[in-house]
């Protein structure tokens, strides 16, 4: 099975390809890496963004047909008021 890498911050919160961080709910928003360089780089260029980000490179598992399994994340993402994750619920 082909390698896939995806880049969670501190807060368990994946970036995704439109280049924000989702919770994971969405698991084709996220931005997967074939190569793990390529995952690191875009950690060092976030970082010289935001100093406060502590941000891993993890390698998901996948189903059988090759879409991520992703733990979603229980912290709110920014920007999300408590009215609106209590909708979401």
């Amino acid at each position: 099975m082909p390698d896939t890498f995806v880049i969670r911050n501190q807060l368990g919160h994946y970036y995704s390809k439109s280049k924000v961080w989702t919770d994971g709910r969405d698991a084709q928003a996220v931005a997967q890496f074939k190569y793990r360089d390529e995952a690191l780089n875009t950690v060092v260029e976030l970082s010289s963004k935001d100093i406060e980000l502590r941000a891993e490179i993890v390698e998901p598992e996948l189903t059988d047909s090759g879409k991520l399994k992703l733990e979603v994340s229980e912290h709110p993402l920014p920007g999300e008021t408590q009215e609106h994750i209590s909708v979401a619920i």
